[in-house]
């Protein structure tokens, strides 16, 4: 296995600090694993895709236009 460095705020820190009972590499773990399984999912599905960069960006004009008028009211 690798090893990996973090960097949280202070704040959170403080909060983990008193927690010392948690195994928070194993919670950092295994956020970072479902991440990155939803990351290759994504990829795997975007591989397969015959859209063009052209269509990708009509498709999110509209899902941002129906975001919009959803919302609006």
């Amino acid at each position: 296995m690798v090893n990996m460095t973090l960097s949280i705020p202070a704040g959170i820190h403080s909060i983990v600090k008193k927690h010392s009972e948690i195994r928070w590499s194993e919670i950092a773990r295994r956020a970072i694993s479902e991440e990155a399984k939803k990351l290759d999912l994504l990829d795997s599905l975007a591989s397969k895709s015959k859209l063009t960069l052209k269509d990708v960006e009509k498709i999110n004009a509209k899902v941002k236009q129906g975001l919009f008028a959803r919302y609006k009211e």
